[in-house]
C-alpha cells in the first residue's frame, strides 16, 4: 500500500467469513513486534498471528513450549500498536489454558483487555474442545487449531505431518468439526496431506486457514521471518521464501563495521556543528579555565 493510498476498512471478525463466502482467499501472516506489525498493514494482509512461534524465532528458545503470557503479552501489545486494519489473533501459549475453563477464560481475557486482540487461537481437539466452547460462551471469539500443533509436537512424534492414514486423517477431521461445533470462529490447519484438506474443507461452515495443507483451504498463512528469510532456523517444507532478508542485513552490518574500522564512517555529512562564532567562543572559555 503507497503512502497515497486510502486507509483501508478496518476488518470485522466477520470479514473472513465473508470473504470465504464469497470465494476470496484469506491472508493472514505472524507478526511479533511494531516494525513487523507496520509492514504486515502496509502489505494489506487480513488477518495477523501473534504466534507463540516467537519462542523460536525473536525469543530464541528451541520450542514453543517455554514462551510466558507475559512474553507473548508484550508481543501482542507492540503489535497491537502497529495494526489498524487486520484482524488480530492472539496465540495462547502452551500451559495457560489446558487446566481447566475458568483459567482459559482468565488467560484469554487478558489477551483481549491488555493486548487488544480480536481473536484467540488454541491448539488442538480433545479436551481443548471444552475450552474452545467456554472461550466462546465468555463472549471470546476463537480460533482452532488442528494438524501438527507444536505446543505438542513431541507426543505427535516430532515436527510432522499429520493426518497420513485414513485414520489418522479422520480423527484431525473429527478434532475440526468439534471445533466448529465449539464456536470456533475460524481455524488454523497445519501440515496435513492436500487429500485430507479437500475432504475437510466442505464439511465447515467457518474459514479454514492452511499452512503446509495444501491450496483447498479459505486463506493461507506463513510465519514472517519464514516467509521473508529472517530465521536462521530450518524451514518446513511448506514455506516458501519470498525474500531473502537475512542475507542482506548481514551484508549491511557487514559494511558498517568495515567503514568503522577503516575511518570512511561518520563522514562530515552524518555529524553536527556550531557556528563558526560559537567554536571560537568556546575555545575562549576553554583557554581561560
Amino acid at each position: 500500500m503507497s503512502a497515497h493510498a486510502s486507509p483501508r476498512t478496518r476488518v470485522t471478525l466477520a470479514g473472513p467469513a465473508a470473504k470465504k463466502a464469497a470465494g476470496e482467499p484469506i491472508v493472514m501472516v505472524t507478526a511479533y513486534d511494531h516494525p513487523s506489525a507496520q509492514i504486515a498493514e502496509a502489505a494489506g494482509v487480513d488477518v495477523v498471528l501473534v504466534g507463540d512461534s516467537a519462542a523460536m524465532t525473536v525469543l530464541g528458545y528451541d520450542s514453543t513450549v517455554p514462551v510466558t503470557i507475559d512474553e507473548m503479552l508484550m508481543l501482542t501489545k507492540a503489535v497491537r500498536r502497529g495494526l489498524a486494519a487486520p484482524l488480530l489473533v492472539g496465540d495462547l501459549p502452551f500451559g495457560s489454558y489446558e487446566a481447566s475453563d475458568e483459567v482459559a477464560i482468565a488467560t484469554a481475557q487478558r489477551f483481549v483487555k491488555e493486548a487488544g486482540c480480536d481473536l484467540v487461537k488454541i491448539e488442538r481437539g480433545g479436551t481443548t474442545v471444552h475450552r474452545a466452547r467456554a472461550l466462546v460462551q465468555a463472549g471470546i471469539p476463537v480460533v482452532g487449531h488442528v494438524g501438527l500443533t507444536p505446543q505438542t509436537a513431541v507426543a505427535l512424534g516430532g515436527y510432522r505431518a499429520q493426518g497420513r492414514t485414513a485414520q489418522a486423517a479422520l480423527a484431525v477431521i473429527d478434532d475440526a468439526l468439534a471445533l466448529q461445533d465449539a464456536g470456533c470462529s475460524m481455524l488454523v490447519v497445519e501440515a496435513v496431506p492436500a487429500e485430507v484438506t479437500a475432504a475437510l474443507v466442505p464439511l465447515l461452515d467457518i474459514p479454514v486457514i492452511g499452512i503446509g495443507a495444501g491450496a483447498d483451504t479459505d486463506g493461507q498463512v506463513l510465519v514472517f521471518h519464514d516467509l521473508l528469510g529472517l530465521y536462521d532456523g530450518g524451514a518446513a517444507k511448506f514455506v516458501k521464501r519470498y525474500a531473502y532478508l537475512r542475507a542482506a542485513a548481514i551484508a549491511g552490518v557487514e559494511a558498517y563495521a568495515a567503514e568503522v574500522r577503516s575511518g570512511a564512517y561518520p563522514a562530515i555529512e552524518h555529524g553536527y556543528s556550531m557556528p563558526r562564532e560559537e567554536a571560537a567562543r568556546l575555545e575562549e572559555l576553554l583557554a581561560g579555565r
